[in-house]
């Protein structure tokens, strides 16, 4: 017996830093959803084991966040792991593939584990994996309302950014929490939402990476009605009006830029892991 899991790319369309604790970990406030494209896991009975392929496999060490994972369910399996998002590129590939096991080893019989924070504060929204407001570090969690249509152009430059390295490099700890959002807004509305909303580590990974500034101008002259970095970088997200315009965008973007990774993609459904 077999199961698999997607583990959908998770986009911060915000983040704000509103406070760091004592202990180091930062407070933050950010709106996230997950895009139709991610990684694969698949769970076999059998001893805890872990085999990577896909594009990105190369770029993974081998005691990842799926083994952690597992070892926090206090489960096992045999895990292979089909890498297809870039590595360290602000999209929660790591922690949307430790959320996937975790997952499937509920599936196949493992209790979730509480904290499950303690593995990195993606991990509780890569688990329910749909729209919410993300708070605190990580464990504060409110589902979103309905959210319009739209279609997202995902860029990464091929430069990895070091999470810690971007937090240090961010002069101010303590932000605005974010506006409330209202309810029933068409996609201009969202967008105009989300002008007023910010990623407050997007300059401190841009002086670390001068790359991101070229992705987010690219995005912009392709005509993106807002674009923005999610996470800590380095991939960039463009927000466009239709399919059509989101395709074409990525088409001339691959074109000028062939080293770039670049999807087209839409959001996951909210009813995806429900």
């Amino acid at each position: 017996m077999s199961l698999s899991e997607f583990a959908p790319a998770k986009l911060n369309l915000s983040l704000h830093v509103t406070g760091q604790r004592a202990d180091g970990y930062h407070l933050l406030d950010s709106l996230v959803v997950f895009a139709d494209v991610g990684d694969k896991v698949t769970l076999e009975p059998g001893p805890l084991s872990l085999t990577v392929n896909g594009a990105f496999a190369e770029a993974l060490d081998g005691d990842n966040l799926c083994l952690r994972a597992a070892r926090l369910a206090d489960a096992e399996a045999r895990i292979t792991l089909t890498k297809d998002l870039p590595v360290s590129s602000g999209i929660g590939g790591g922690s949307a593939d430790a959320a996937a096991v975790l997952r499937g080893l509920a599936r196949m019989g493992a209790e979730m584990p509480q904290k499950t924070e303690a593995l990195g504060a993606d991990i509780p929204v890569c688990i329910a994996s749909r729209p919410m407001r993300m708070r605190g570090v990580g464990e504060i969690l409110d589902p979103l309302p309905p959210l319009p249509e739209m279609r997202l152009v995902l860029v990464n430059p091929g430069v990895s950014t070091s999470t810690p390295g971007v937090y240090g490099a961010l002069a101010q700890k303590n932000n605005d929490a974010m506006p409330p959002l209202p309810d029933g807004l068409d996609l201009a509305g969202f967008v105009d939402f989300l002008r007023r909303c910010r990623n407050d580590l997007q300059g401190p990974a841009m002086s670390l990476c001068p790359e991101i500034a070229k992705v987010l101008r690219a995005l912009e002259e392709e005509g993106a009605m807002l674009a923005r970095m999610s996470g800590s970088g380095a991939t960039c997200f463009g927000i466009f009006p239709d399919a059509a315009s989101a395709g074409l965008a990525a088409y001339r973007i691959g074109a000028a830029y062939e080293n770039w990774w670049i999807r087209a993609t839409g959001l996951l459904s909210a009813e995806a892991f429900v």
